[in-house]
């Protein structure tokens, strides 16, 4: 049974530090959250890294693909996806790993998200979780290893999620909290699926997903959404 905490701390915490950096993650850490939310995709190389955008630009200022750089050539900020783990071993933190291959990359950036995962991951920690918003990745994550629950993400629930989110054998639907149903809510959760909500800042709101049977709320700033919901 897919357990997470109420509270996972979007990219890091990056109300207040770089998104997807260490220093977002330790930032996330001081600020109460036993989990964080990352992005995975390759490089030219295939080495996994912690990065949202397909290209570096915009978090980085180098105006290239991450598909196009290799590893060795990244600026320091960008951790790879081993470097990060690293660090969620030292903090002690749970993870929602977010399978964000470039386009092509959809069930080659799944399996070696879980290879490194099976390779490296801190037995000590809880058991990490997988989602995409691409159903191919999670299928071909759940072929290579299908002892990682998996979540589909979908930003706005539609007739066919439940059809979705059986084909890749979910345990949960993580989807956008200001698009989410009182109806959809009550759906997710008889059908007995773990429901999480992004990216929700402000605590008022998250109480009234929390009231709508949300169950783990993804955010910039872990901090404001635990004391909301304290």
């Amino acid at each position: 049974m897919l357990q997470l905490p109420k509270v996972i701390g979007h990219r890091g915490a990056m109300a207040y530090a770089p998104e997807n950096t260490l220093d977002s993650f330790r930032e996330a850490h001081r600020r109460g959250a036993a989990w964080v939310e990352i992005d995975v995709k390759l490089t030219a190389d295939g080495v996994p890294i912690v990065m949202h955008d397909s290209s570096l630009k915009r978090t980085t200022g180098v105006d290239r693909l991450a598909s196009e750089v290799r590893a060795s050539e990244l600026p320091s900020s960008v951790p790879t996806f081993e470097q990060a783990i690293a660090c969620f071993g030292e903090l002690g933190l749970g993870c929602n790993v977010e399978i964000k291959p470039c386009e092509g990359r959809e069930a080659e950036t799944a399996r070696v998200t879980v290879e490194t995962l099976r390779r490296v991951w801190p037995a000590a920690l809880p058991a990490p979780l997988l989602s995409s918003f691409k159903d191919s990745s999670l299928v071909a994550a759940r072929e290579a290893a299908p002892e990682f629950a998996r979540a589909l993400l979908i930003d706005e629930i539609k007739d066919d999620w439940r059809t979705r989110a059986e084909a890749v054998s979910a345990a949960g639907i993580n989807t956008n909290g200001k698009r989410l149903t009182a109806v959809r809510a009550v759906e997710i959760r008889k059908a007995g699926y773990v429901l999480s909500v992004y990216t929700i800042n402000d605590g008022d709101v998250a109480r009234a997903l929390v009231g709508m049977g949300v169950q783990c709320v993804i955010s910039d700033a872990p901090d404001v959404i635990l004391a909301a919901l304290q």
